[in-house]
C-alpha cells in the first residue's frame, strides 16, 4: 500500500477540539524517508499530528516507532523529504518538545522533586517557582508523599509517574511517548494510561504516543498510525468516549481487527 499523505485512510482534523488551556502545536511529515544515513526505515510519510491530538503509533518491533519519534522530536533528521512544527522545519531538539522514554532516564542522585525541578532549571525559571511547579505536578501524578525520595527507593510505577511530572513540568507543546508502559504490569499499566489522560486534560499538548500494544493505543489516542513494511500504511480515526467500558461496542471490535490485521496478526 502507498504511504503518501493522500493513501492515508482518515486525513488529520482541521483542528483538534478546543480544550482549555490549549498551547498545542501541528507536527507534519511530508515525503519523509526516515532512518540513518544508508539504513533507512520508513519511506514516503506523509502524516498530520494536528494541534491537542493524542496519536497512537502502533506497529511490530523493529518497524521504525521508535525512529518516527526521534525525528518528530528533532534527534533525527529526515534522508529526504520535510519534517516540520507549524509549518516550519525541525530542527533539532526544542523543550517545545518533551520526550518520555520506557526506561524512567531519572537521574539517580537527584531526589523525584529534584527531578522534576531539572527541566525547568534548564529554561531559566526562578528557584521558587521551580519548587512550586515541581511539588504541583508531583501532586497531580500523585507523589507528593514520595517527592524526597531518591528513585531507587520508589516503584517502577512511581517512576515512570515521576518521568510524566518531569515531562509536563516546563509545560511542553508536544510529548512524544516511546513505549512508556511497556515495562509495568497489567495493572500498573492501566493506571499509568488513566493517570496520563488525566494530567493531559486542558494543558493542550500534542501528544506522538508509541506502543505496540494495540488495546493500549485505541484507548489512549484519539487516532491510530499504523507502520507495516516500511510504510505508513493507515491512520485511522479511534470511536469515543474514551472508556474502557465501551472495548464490546461494534466500531471500536471492528477497529481493532483491522488493526490486527494490518499488522498481520
Amino acid at each position: 500500500m502507498s504511504t503518501s499523505s493522500e493513501a492515508v485512510e482518515t486525513a488529520a482534523p482541521s483542528a483538534a477540539p478546543a480544550r482549555e488551556g490549549e498551547r498545542g502545536t501541528r507536527l507534519t511529515l511530508r515525503a519523509a524517508v526516515l532512518g540513518r544515513p544508508g539504513a533507512p526505515v520508513l519511506h514516503d510519510v506523509g502524516l498530520d499530528v494536528a494541534p491537542g491530538e493524542i496519536l497512537a503509533v502502533v506497529g511490530p518491533s523493529g518497524c521504525g516507532k521508535s525512529t518516527l519519534l526521534r525525528t518528530l522530536a528533532g534527534l533525527l533528521s529526515p534522508l529526504a523529504g520535510a519534517a516540520e512544527q507549524d509549518g516550519r522545519p525541525l530542527t533539532g531538539p526544542s523543550a517545545d518538545r518533551a520526550l518520555v522514554f520506557q526506561e524512567d532516564a531519572l537521574l539517580p542522585w537527584r531526589t523525584l522533586r529534584g527531578n522534576v525541578k531539572l527541566p525547568l532549571a534548564i529554561s531559566g525559571v526562578p528557584r521558587p517557582e521551580r519548587r512550586a511547579r515541581a511539588e504541583s505536578w508531583l501532586g497531580r501524578v500523585g507523589l507528593s508523599a514520595q517527592a524526597g525520595q531518591l528513585p531507587h527507593r520508589v516503584s517502577g510505577g512511581q517512576r515512570q509517574r515521576a518521568q510524566l511530572a518531569r515531562a509536563l513540568a516546563d509545560s511542553p507543546r508536544v510529548v512524544l511517548m516511546d513505549e512508556p508502559f511497556g515495562a509495568l504490569d497489567a495493572q500498573t499499566r492501566s493506571g499509568m494510561q488513566d493517570l496520563l489522560v488525566e494530567v493531559l486534560r486542558g494543558t493542550g499538548a500534542t501528544v506522538v504516543f508509541v506502543t505496540h500494544d494495540v488495546d493500549e493505543a485505541l484507548f489512549l489516542g484519539d487516532r491510530v498510525a499504523l507502520l507495516s513494511a516500511g510504510r505508513v500504511a493507515a491512520v485511522r480515526d479511534v470511536p469515543r468516549p474514551r472508556d474502557r467500558g465501551a472495548l464490546d461496542d461494534p466500531a471500536r471490535v471492528t477497529l481493532r481487527r483491522a488493526v490486527l490485521s494490518s499488522l498481520g496478526t
